[in-house]
């Protein structure tokens, strides 16, 4: 689709991307290239915590975390732990924070209940039976990932066509937890409300947001301070990735959104559906 020839002009030196939607895969770039995920990796890592719940390994309301917190609180944000420190802000339930540490806790908790060591529970959840060959968590759960735009693109297909996760728990997983609560998204400030699934940021009505306007407010996904996102649109039963080496910064508001929106316009063009999905 040659709406990803744009990427050719941002001011980065490396960029690949996929598209994947009903009519197939379009490629950008050198697909095997690794990247650094940053915060991109919460959404694996939140996948092989729902791999967990599947196989009873652990439950979205066991207790985990700060005094009150369970899987989901963890899983949503919710949990009131801060952003990068162990320190508690607010009692679990009450405000969206988002929380890098968070994210390490509940690694640190599926390790301990499983007896195996996360990032190896990790691999074998869901890396190996997604074909995920280069993708590897090698530090924190909630930012410590790299991969391959090819290796997403099976993480992709995954999100689109669940087969690790019953569709019950995939549509739990994507849907709001704990509605009302507001909250900051990294970089795009408050959002009244801060709406979250289950690892999943939920497009909704967030504005300003690096989705753009077009996507549906079903549309959800994660976006790294490495210059990364990934993005699915239940709608259009279609997703996106784009990996960059360089960090998320003023450079990337104007043109992820753009970009956004012009993937959107493009795809429902190309279904010959003029209707706006908002």
């Amino acid at each position: 689709m040659a709406v990803l020839d744009q990427l050719g002009s941002w001011p980065v030196d490396n960029v690949a991307a996929a598209l994947v939607t009903p009519n197939g895969i379009e490629t950008y770039g050198h697909t095997e290239h690794i990247f650094q995920l940053a915060s991109v990796t919460k959404l694996p890592v939140a996948y092989g915590a729902l791999v967990a719940v599947e196989e009873g390994a652990i439950e979205l309301e066991q207790p985990a975390g700060p005094p009150g917190s369970t899987v989901r609180h963890l899983l949503a944000h919710a949990s009131g732990l801060s952003f990068r420190m162990d320190a508690i802000r607010r009692k679990p339930g009450e405000r969206r924070i988002y929380s890098s540490t968070g994210y390490e806790v509940l690694a640190d908790f599926i390790a301990s209940e499983t007896d195996i060591p996360f990032p190896d529970y990790l691999r074998e959840a869901v890396f190996e039976p997604l074909g995920m060959t280069r993708t590897m968590l090698v530090g924190s759960a909630g930012h410590g990932a790299r991969s391959t735009v090819a290796d997403l693109t099976y993480f992709l297909g995954e999100l689109l066509q669940p087969r690790l996760i019953s569709p019950q728990l995939y549509q739990d997983a994507v849907s709001v937890q704990y509605p009302g609560l507001n909250g900051v998204v990294p970089g795009y400030g408050p959002q009244r409300p801060c709406d979250w699934g289950l690892g999943f940021e939920l497009h909704d009505h967030k504005e300003p947001h690096w989705l753009g306007h077009e996507s549906s407010p079903a549309a959800y996904g994660h976006f790294g301070q490495a210059g990364t996102f990934l993005w699915v649109d239940p709608p259009l039963r279609s997703g996106c990735v784009v990996l960059t080496d360089r960090p998320f910064d003023e450079w990337a508001k104007p043109l992820w959104a753009d970009f956004n929106d012009s993937v959107v316009v493009s795809i429902r063009e190309t279904r010959g559906d003029a209707r706006h999905t908002s």
